[in-house]
């Protein structure tokens, strides 16, 4: 009898356990997602550019565009650089992607460059006013040896300078080339087509039907 008692009592404590669980409700898991990074002093640079070298740099033309991406957690460059040889450097054709975003340590941005020759290489962006400097921090591809860094100047509300700056291997830092860049306008809207005049309902022919 006091095994069967037991027995029952079991019996009863796992169907109340089971009982339980059925009724308690799902968990929901959630992922802390980080805020988006502080992009308000470089909002003036989003927008199409266009720009040309400055005299003492190698003739060359640029294309640049910079636009927020995935929920302004980032701003994504696209450059188009084409840069005529001299009697001491080649001519260069390249493209590069870069994708700017907020650093883990909370000082400045970093800046990811990606290029069109395969190299990938890592920049920090940091401010002092109205210059903006890219210094490097290594990279997953990088040109063996070289270093480049590059300075940005706000010129006006439409424009801006770039210096980008070599150092080769054992070498210091250069100035590789400069460029002005001057914002390309947004297209015109197309102007509104005219209204056009409201049709008058045709009158009835002789032997149709309807009000006389």
């Amino acid at each position: 009898m006091c095994a069967r008692a037991l027995i029952f009592a079991t019996l009863c404590a796992l169907a109340a356990t089971a009982s339980a669980a059925k009724q308690k409700p799902p968990v929901q898991y959630q992922i802390q997602t980080p805020a988006p990074p502080d992009f308000s002093a470089l909002d003036w640079m989003v927008g199409q550019w266009t720009g040309k070298t400055i005299p003492n740099s190698p003739p060359g033309e640029m294309k640049l565009s910079i636009n927020y991406d995935l929920e302004k957690h980032f701003i994504v460059f696209h450059e188009e650089i084409s840069l005529a040889a001299t009697s001491s450097v080649p001519a260069m054709e390249e493209s590069w992607m870069g994708i700017l975003s907020g650093a883990a340590d909370g000082a400045g941005f970093i800046l990811r460059i990606f290029t069109s020759h395969g190299f990938i290489t890592r920049y920090r962006l940091t401010t002092d006013g109205a210059e903006w400097r890219l210094n490097p921090e290594g990279g997953d591809f990088t040109a063996p040896g070289w270093l480049f860094r590059r300075v940005w100047a706000r010129t006006g509300p439409d424009e801006f300078s770039e210096t980008v700056q070599a150092a080769p291997p054992g070498k210091g830092f250069f100035d590789y080339f400069s460029v002005k860049f001057t914002r390309v306008p947004p297209p015109a809207k197309p102007a509104p087509q005219p209204a056009k005049p409201a049709s008058e309902p045709p009158k009835n022919s002789p032997g149709s039907l309807g009000n006389p």
